[in-house]
């Protein structure tokens, strides 16, 4: 990345910033505290590809943001051992299954297999972040979460296999 600063005189101050795919951010920021941003897709066009105006207040928070004070992504080797230790899988009850008609409450899922429900796909309707009092019912589609084997053993419960 290469970024450069410029006097504007009686204008203020601009920066350009030419990014690692050679596109071009460039902020003038005015004495009078006006921000304009322009990005060219190419660094070497004349032309904006558009532009858009901000206070000083949201220049402020877009710059927290592409600093990270809200969110802070994870490294792709942190990602990549996450990704084999927690997995999300979406699971229907069948028919046979012991699940059908009971509460997660009553049923002690957590307890039970180690996988936290996240969501119910009913028909029509999502019930998310459900309640421990939620009836299970054939034909729901589980959001569950868990280790492999966690999952897998609550999907052989949710298909009426012996567990």
């Amino acid at each position: 990345m290469d970024v450069k600063m410029a006097n504007l005189p009686g204008i203020g101050k601009k920066m350009s910033i030419v990014t690692a795919q050679k596109s071009m951010i460039v902020l003038v920021i005015h004495h009078t505290g006006k921000r304009e941003m322009y990005f060219f897709h190419d660094a070497d066009d004349d032309e904006a590809d558009f532009s858009i105006d901000l206070t000083a207040d949201e220049t402020r928070e877009l710059g927290a943001q592409l600093l990270g004070a809200v969110f802070q992504p994870i490294s792709s080797d942190q990602m990549k051992m996450f990704k084999k230790q927690i997995v999300t899988e979406w699971i229907e009850v069948k028919e046979l299954s012991p699940v059908a008609g009971k509460t997660i409450k009553e049923l002690e899922i957590r307890k039970r297999t180690g996988v936290s429900i996240v969501g119910i796909f009913r028909d029509e309707e999502v019930i998310a972040s459900p309640e421990a009092d939620q009836k299970l019912k054939v034909g729901d589609t589980i959001m569950a979460i868990g280790k492999s084997e966690q999952i897998e053993e609550f999907e052989r419960l949710c298909k009426g296999e012996a567990v």
